[in-house]
């Protein structure tokens, strides 16, 4: 699993060299979530969880704020969140989340990014079943040990742990998500490398190289629509 876990870091890697969407897309994902509950995150689970992703990507509190305020003072402004499933080059498989507010817009963008970088759209389900919804949360200064002892203390279930590099990586079912964090919590551990729930293929596919190249030209076009939020794969894109 230290393969997939590779996989999360190069995509935040990838986010992280530009701010301004990722940020973007934060906003918007913040403002669903406190428009379709308590803009208070204690009081909602679903904003509570992209406040700990969004703390794991540094985004700014003005950002945060500022969504938040805009849910609160009852703007108008909806979104559909849809998915999309679809193909890339020998086998590869992908799986788009989306918030929009223009469903037409949105479908005709993403299935114009697949196509022009010899991808296509699938139909609802045909990528989906080979994916695993997962709870992924990271941690440093402690050891794979440590972070067992600390799990089974707090009578919480994981799937796997992996110590790798200097982080430990929890991975469990997304029912699971806030248990782990809370067991860290009473442990005093508060900051973490990575907190997502993300989807993780079940079996990793490898490309030639210019099979590599083609698809990730086809990620980043994907990846710069305005209202796509999360793109999974099942491509090993090496260490």
């Amino acid at each position: 699993m230290g393969r997939k876990w590779n996989n999360i870091k190069e995509k935040k890697a990838s986010k992280d060299a530009n701010t301004s969407r990722i940020y973007a897309k934060f906003g918007r994902e913040i403002y669903v979530a406190a428009k379709q509950g308590e803009p208070d995150p204690e009081l909602n689970q679903t904003l509570k969880f992209v406040l700990e992703r969004a703390k794991t990507y540094s985004v700014p509190k003005h950002i945060v704020d500022r969504a938040i305020e805009k849910a609160k003072g009852g703007s108008e402004e909806n979104y559909d969140e849809l998915r999309y499933e679809g193909f890339g080059p020998n086998g590869s498989m992908v799986i788009v989340d989306a918030l929009t507010n223009n469903v037409n817009r949105t479908a005709s963008e993403v299935r114009a990014a697949f196509g022009k970088n010899g991808g296509n759209m699938g139909v609802s389900g045909s990528v989906a079943y080979m994916f695993d919804a997962t709870a992924v949360i990271g941690i440093e200064g402690k050891s794979e040990e440590d972070v067992m002892e600390i799990l089974m203390e707090a009578d919480v279930d994981a799937r796997d742990i992996i110590e790798e590099d200097d982080s430990v990586i929890v991975y469990a079912e997304p029912d699971q998500f806030h248990a782990v964090q809370e067991a860290f919590k009473g442990a005093g551990i508060t900051d973490f490398t990575v907190a997502e729930l993300t989807m993780l293929a079940q079996n990793d596919v490898e490309l030639s190289e210019d099979d590599q190249a083609q698809f990730e030209k086809m990620i980043d076009a994907i990846e710069d629509l305005e209202d796509v939020q999360q793109v999974y794969h099942n491509v090993d894109l090496g260490e």
